[in-house]
Order: C-alpha cells, then sequence, then structure tokens
C-alpha cells in the first residue's frame, strides 16, 4: 500500500497548518525533506509519541520550521506509520511542503483514505468510521454527543451483543439440522428461542424507530413557514436565521420558491423551509410554488402557520381546509404576526386545530417576540434529553441495515410460532445476522466503502 500525504486542517490561511503522511514510508520519506535541529536526529530513529523541532527543506532552500509528530505503527490513527507535520498556516507554506513530500514518494491522500485505511487495518469498524464525518460535520451539542458516542463504539458494542445472541439461536437450530435423522432431538428449545427472538426484535425495533430523532438531529428538525402571501413569513425567515436570506417586500407573490437554512437554537438544530404564499393564481410559476409549499408542509415536523394579524380571521378562514388537514400528526404553531400594527388582543380560537397547537402573537419587523416563539419551537421538538451512553441512529445506511435486519427477525418469529422447519428459520437468522453486520462493514463490498468515503473531506 502506498504512502499518502494531505492537509488534515481547514483549508486556507491560519495560525498553523498539520499535514499527515501515512504508509510504510512515511519515516524514510519524510527524513528526505526533514532536518531536525538537533544534529544526528531523525525521524525514523524517534520513539513514538514524540515531537521533532526542525526544517523543512527542498533543494538546499529552506520552506518552514515545523514541528514533526511521530506515531509508529499499529498505534497510529491508521494503524500505519505516521508523521503529521505542524508548519505555518500560509497556503503557499503548505502547497510547498507538500510538493516536496510528492517529489520524495509520496502520493495524495484520496477523500477519506486515512479513515478508510484506519477501517481496513481494524482500528474501527465502519459504523465508528462513518461517525468521524458526522463529528467533523457536527453543528450541535446533539450532534456532537452522537458522534462521539458513535466513534467510541456505542453503537458496535449494541451490535455485538445482538450478533451473539443471533449467531447463538443459528448455532442450536442448524445443530438440530446435522442430526435431523434422529427427530426425537432438540437442542433448541423452542420457547427458549421463542424469548430470545423477541429481545432481539425489541432491541433492533429500538434502534431502528431511534432513526427519526437522530436524522432530526444531524440534518436539522424541519420547520415549515406557511401562510398567505404577505404575511411576513421570508421577514420571519430572516429574523430567525438572523440574516438577510429571503427577499422581503410589499409585493404579493414575491417568494415563489422554498428557501431552506439551518440555525442552532440553544443547542439543537433547526432546518426552516420558507415557502411560497398561498393563494388563487393564474401565474404558472408561482403556482408551482404554492404546490411546493403544501409538500414542505408535509415533510416538516413542525409548521409555524403565519398570520397576518390585521386580518387574522379572515386568513384563517381561508386557509384552513388547505393547511389543517396537513398539520396531523405535526406540532403547529400559529404565529400572529404584525402586532405591531394591531394594539389589540386577536383571539382566533383552537376549534379545529391539532390537539396541542400553540399560538404566539409577534411583530417580525419590529423583531419582537422571537424568544418566545424560539421557546416554542424547542419545546414543539419534543427531542429526548441525550447523555453520553445513548444509542441514536443517525445514518440512512445503518436504518436501511437495521429495517431488513427487523423484517429477517419477525419471518424468524412467525416461523417459530407456526413451527417452521429449522431450515427456513436458520435462513432467516442467517439473514438477519448478515445485515448487522453489513453495518460494521464485516460484509462490505468495496464499492459500498468507496462511496461512504467519498464524501470525507481530504486530509481525514
Amino acid at each position: 500500500m502506498s504512502t499518502i500525504c494531505a492537509i488534515s486542517t481547514a483549508p486556507g490561511t491560519g495560525g498553523i497548518a498539520v499535514i499527515r503522511v501515512s504508509g510504510a514510508q512515511a519515516f524514510a520519506i519524510c527524513d528526505k525533506i526533514f532536518k531536525a535541529k538537533t544534529e544526528g536526529k531523525t525521524l525514523s530513529t524517534q520513539k513514538a509519541y514524540t515531537l521533532l523541532y526542525g526544517t523543512i527543506r527542498q533543494e538546499n532552500e529552506d520552506i518552514d520550521e515545523v514541528m514533526a509528530a511521530v506515531f509508529r505503527a499499529p498505534h497510529s490513527f491508521t494503524g500505519e506509520d505516521t508523521v503529521e507535520i505542524s508548519c505555518h498556516g500560509s497556503v503557499y507554506i503548505q502547497q510547498r511542503i507538500l510538493q516536496a513530500l510528492i517529489a520524495a514518494g509520496c502520493e495524495m491522500a484520496q477523500p477519506g483514505e486515512f479513515t478508510q485505511r484506519a477501517f481496513l487495518n481494524g482500528k474501527m469498524d465502519l459504523s465508528q468510521a462513518e461517525a468521524v464525518a458526522d463529528l467533523i460535520a457536527s453543528t450541535s451539542a446533539g450532534q456532537h454527543r452522537l458522534a462521539m458516542n458513535q466513534m467510541r463504539g456505542g453503537f458496535s458494542q449494541e451490535l455485538k451483543a445482538l450478533r451473539e445472541k443471533l449467531v447463538h439461536i443459528t448455532s442450536l437450530m442448524e445443530l438440530e439440522l446435522d442430526f435431523a435423522d434422529h427427530e426425537e432431538l432438540e437442542f433448541a428449545d423452542r420457547k427458549e428461542l421463542k424469548d430470545i427472538a423477541a429481545q432481539i426484535e425489541q432491541t433492533i425495533s429500538k434502534l431502528a424507530h431511534s432513526f427519526k430523532a437522530g436524522n432530526a438531529i444531524k440534518n436539522g428538525i424541519p420547520v415549515a413557514i406557511v401562510g398567505e402571501t404577505n404575511a411576513g413569513k421570508s421577514t420571519l425567515l430572516n429574523l430567525l436565521l438572523n440574516e438577510e436570506k429571503a427577499i422581503v417586500s410589499d409585493i404579493h407573490g414575491t417568494t415563489r420558491d422554498v428557501i431552506e437554512d439551518t440555525v442552532n437554537i440553544q443547542g439543537i438544530l433547526f432546518r426552516f423551509i420558507d415557502t411560497a404564499g398561498i393563494r388563487e393564481t393564474n401565474d404558472t410559476i408561482e403556482a408551482l410554488g404554492i404546490e411546493r409549499s403544501f409538500r414542505a408542509i408535509e415533510r416538516a415536523d413542525i409548521v409555524l402557520w403565519v398570520i397576518d394579524q390585521t386580518e387574522a380571521e379572515k386568513q384563517v378562514a381561508s386557509l384552513s381546509d388547505k393547511v389543517i388537514p396537513l398539520c396531523k400528526g405535526k406540532q403547529l404553531i400559529l404565529v400572529l404576526n404584525k402586532s405591531d400594527l394591531n394594539a389589540s388582543s386577536t383571539s382566533i380560537g383552537f376549534l379545529g386545530f391539532p390537539e396541542g397547537t400553540q399560538i404566539i402573537s409577534l411583530s417580525a419587523k419590529c423583531k419582537e417576540g422571537i424568544d418566545q416563539l424560539q421557546s416554542l419551537l424547542i419545546e414543539a421538538a419534543h427531542l429526548p434529553a441525550l447523555s453520553s451512553s445513548d444509542i441514536i441512529v443517525t445514518n440512512v445506511r445503518h436504518y436501511e441495515a437495521l429495517s431488513r435486519a427487523l423484517e429477517a427477525i419477525h419471518r424468524v418469529q412467525e416461523g417459530l410460532a407456526i413451527g417452521l422447519s429449522g431450515d427456513f428459520i436458520s435462513q432467516d437468522l442467517r439473514e438477519c445476522i448478515f445485515h448487522l453486520s453489513d453495518i460494521v462493514g464485516e460484509v462490505t463490498t468495496d464499492e459500498v466503502l468507496g462511496n461512504i468515503f467519498k464524501h470525507f473531506c481530504i486530509g481525514k
């Protein structure tokens, strides 16, 4: 396997940058361009976890003074001999050092190649490797906590325990098959098997069902902002995002397409979806935008129905039959906007609205009431309080594998209930084991690996 190198810190100029080199020739290649300040010292002769201060040189020209860290196989991130060069953060310096390393025998790392080597060398399983990318991309406390737990092996340990139970059941079933000519022999007590299968089904089901919360934590809780034209939806979006994301004007139908962006509110990531104002129109483009508004409501967990407070009753009456049916099973918050134009309190009641509907009066233009709205959003999120030991599925690939494993264990339970032959039950058990093994990478193909790691950043 070749020796690879890449910049491991964020692109651009900074105080320092880190260039990682990994592979069997890491020390020999780095020694060609690194000269220690202490006479006679080389990276090849240093103990693991030591730092050397020196100069990177190429063709008798000093490029930069650096610190080089030594990690010896197998006790490194990749499981290979590794050198991490900390240099000054000039883009020019970073590129010169990379050029020097390549000239000395290195190859540029592909996206995610360091983590892929860590997986291939047994330093982590595939679910832990995927958690590395999630950790890097985390933008909220919840995302960070889940990624750290998965990277430390919490999810892997849960799957290992499941697989051990499944292997135990399978071995008993297949032992009976080996002695099929002795009908009186029964190695697997059917009641015990049913109990174990029920435990496995319960655990897999719990993991699979956690994906909804995990997906919300990872990608943001989808919040659709809907209402009639000129109700102040785009002004509210800009206020929530604290930037001029959407165009605001007095012209009806200004927003014609769905606008999305995310914001972190008290450690929870929300994905706000500003939609086209809902009204009767002959404009083809605007009509397409309104159709997308209804689709946005369907995929949202929380709906902010923005109502112009000066004509609240009229707008509620106009849109109730269109909006309320789509809000079943969702958290609906009625936002009575433009309170600065209507001093008197407005009452529209809750008749016909889903149970748990909240109502708030505010002025997006005057930035009044936003704190109260954020509090309602946090309350409506209904996210579980997470601890470092919680196991929540956030990865679509994991969810799909768990769903297929759940289908297989359901077939096992059905087979045990009707007294199905052991060879059929054993086949379903093995299928369940296969799907669980796929999550941690025990049966994953090169194509799957390539698809996973190509989404990593270069240098990790």
